[in-house]
């Protein structure tokens, strides 16, 4: 498949660069897009709480 050593570490450099190349748009991708805003059950049932203990 390889020719000589000097083909194979070009080859490898390659691929390595693209997966880097592909873990920076993916974290870009993941910069530009809003975070979802914390609204779970237990968020919910803790602000009822404190409400609920703010009333007393």
């Amino acid at each position: 498949m390889f020719g000589n050593d000097a083909d194979f570490l070009l080859t490898l450099h390659r691929s390595h660069a693209a997966e880097l190349r592909a873990d920076a748009a993916a974290d870009r991708l993941a910069r530009s897009l809003p975070r979802p805003t914390s609204r779970g059950w237990l968020g919910r049932r803790r602000q009822a709480g404190r409400t609920s203990d703010a009333r007393r």
